[in-house]
């Protein structure tokens, strides 16, 4: 807010004062400037803090050190616990007893040991009751190094030699076994070791191997992965009623990319993308099918939507062939046969894309989106859900100085999870009229006029989403919240703690598909493992995690509206 602004605030309190106007309007309207200036002066003084910083690290010397904050929660704009509470799930404090389900019956004996009593400490009327048992859990790691002594025959007839065959699971496999092939995977995409460290791991157990290898084994011997990986997608994204959606950072090849996830109940996809536009995220939809653009009256509706004039609507119209399917070079050739901003352009191969995508056939369509509030997630589909949490989040980065407005944030910001919980409450029992009544009731919360001007604004805004935050009142089966891309993102950043980058293409292969394995089967009940070996020794014994996910499944995505 700058001079002239607050000039022509003091203007209008000046002005209202003169004409008697009532004090509490003018009261709210100077203790609004108040809160202005307050939090435009803070964003100043951290902002000439980091310039200060820097030109101090320019300089060659340290800026101001980083202290953590004493108050963890002062920088903190997570709405979990209020989501939790909401849902009737509160957190566990420090001295609250836990939750623990029995585990015996889950743990597998390999032994038995009798621990007999001495006879000579028995009284005489001693006699024999049975046993008590007692389960203690153990693990051995040791080498089991083989040497394979192949019968060599000769024959001078044929002029050539006949060798014993080697066991399947090690024929042509090179040097080491399954285990130690089994291993090298699990250490690094679900332990988050390093190479240099998984190569510390097995010399600790006497197994001679270079980081060479086990590089080598993890970016090129993966073909049966990356295969499965993408029959898991497709059959993911075809058993179910909805997707959810999710990207966070990553670094490959020295460059920033972005990791999208889509996910649902049965399964968890991640992909590694430079951009994170919406022609990526179509990209990821179709398993980075050669981009392929339709033109047609949906893409002039969509192109509206996006805000685009008349006057270009109608230039694109006599460019672009109706019905016409593009490829990405012949659309380019079209286009620039036409002078458009760099805005228009993305805005028209947006809209072409997100048509031909709708209307495809090669891969399952998405109809039902759960995210956040991103614009790359927006209009890809037919419906879109928004996630509740993130959009609470707004409400905690509010931080009034006002000691009235900090009441009105906080009186907010309970009716606003008491909502949450009622919504949550219909998803267990969805019935018509409560459906109606919710929608009311939406209507009333966000309408609110509290008199703190960025509090009515936000909740403004809010009230604009009504059709993405209530769409689980005509789907019950929808979440409130996009928790599980979420998680899912978690992996891939603690992931990125330990290995800050990929150093090639193939490894950045390895890292997406093993991601997507370890959540997959953990959310299929199978043990990682048990799953890596069974492939790794080509035995092939368990079912492929794609019939998990479609024998788990009791729905399926309706045909694409566009026809076959």
């Amino acid at each position: 807010m700058n001079q002239t602004q607050v000039g022509i605030i003091l203007q209008e309190i000046n002005d209202d004062l003169q004409k008697g106007t009532q004090e509490k309007a003018v009261i709210d309207k100077l203790l609004n400037l108040v809160e202005s200036l307050a939090s435009e002066n803070a964003r100043l003084i951290a902002l000439v803090q980091q310039l200060n910083n820097e030109i101090n690290r320019l300089k060659g010397e340290q800026g101001q050190p980083e202290f953590p904050q004493k108050n963890k929660t002062s920088g903190d704009i997570s709405s979990e616990n209020e989501r939790k509470e909401a849902e009737g799930r509160k957190s566990k404090g420090k001295n609250e007893p836990r939750n623990r389900q029995p585990k015996q019956s889950k743990i597998k004996i390999d032994r038995e040991v009798i621990c007999p009593v001495d006879k000579k400490e028995l009284p005489p009327d001693a006699f024999f009751k049975g046993y008590k048992d007692e389960v203690v859990q153990d693990i051995i790691i040791k080498t089991e190094n083989v040497k394979y002594r192949r019968e060599v025959y000769e024959s001078k007839s044929q002029k050539k030699y006949y060798y014993g065959q080697l066991p399947k699971e090690v024929f042509g496999k090179g040097e080491f076994g399954p285990g130690i092939r089994t291993l090298i995977p699990i250490l690094k995409s679900e332990c988050n070791m390093s190479e240099p460290k998984i190569k510390d791991f097995f010399e600790n157990f006497g197994v001679e191997i270079s980081k060479t290898y086990i590089s080598s084994f993890w970016t090129g011997k993966q073909e049966i992965f990356h295969r499965e990986k993408e029959e898991i997608f497709s059959e993911g994204l075809e058993n179910g009623s909805y997707q959810q959606i999710d990207d966070t950072s990553g670094k490959g090849h020295y460059v920033n990319h972005h990791v999208q996830i889509v996910c649902n109940d049965n399964y968890s996809a991640y992909f590694t993308t430079a951009k994170k536009d919406r022609l990526s995220i179509i990209d990821v939809l179709t398993n980075f099918a050669p981009r392929r653009f339709l033109y047609n009256q949906k893409t002039l509706d969509l192109l509206r939507q996006m805000r685009v004039s008349e006057k270009l609507l109608t230039t694109v119209e006599e460019t672009l062939e109706i019905d016409q399917i593009y490829f990405e070079k012949s659309i380019n050739e079209q286009l620039d046969r036409i002078k458009l901003g760099p805005q228009q352009r993305i805005r028209i191969d947006d809209a072409c894309a997100i048509t031909a995508y709708q209307c495809q056939t090669d891969y399952p369509v998405v109809h039902c989106l759960v995210s956040d509030d991103a614009p790359q997630f927006k209009l890809l589909t037919e419906e879109h859900g928004l996630c509740w949490v993130h959009d609470g989040r707004h409400y905690k980065k509010l931080k009034p100085v006002v000691p009235q407005f900090q009441e009105k944030l906080e009186e907010f910001r309970g009716q606003y999870w008491d909502y949450y919980a009622e919504l949550h409450k219909y998803k267990e029992n969805p019935k018509p009229d409560e459906a109606e009544r919710l929608q009311k009731e939406f209507d009333r919360l966000f309408q609110t006029q509290t008199g703190y001007a960025e509090l009515d604004d936000r909740i403004a805004k809010s009230g604009t989403k009504k059709d993405e935050l209530l769409l689980v009142l005509q789907r019950p089966e929808l979440p409130l919240h996009n928790n599980a891309a979420e998680l899912a993102a978690r992996s891939q950043a603690r992931s990125r703690d330990v290995s800050l980058q990929t150093k090639s293409v193939a490894g950045t292969k390895a890292k997406d598909t093993y991601r997507y394995h370890n959540s997959d089967l953990q959310k299929l009940g199978v043990r990682v493992y048990d799953y890596v070996y069974d492939r790794v020794c080509g035995s092939m014994k368990l079912p492929s995690l794609a019939d998990l996910i479609r024998q788990k499944s009791n729905f399926k995505n309706p045909a694409s509206p566009c026809g076959p």
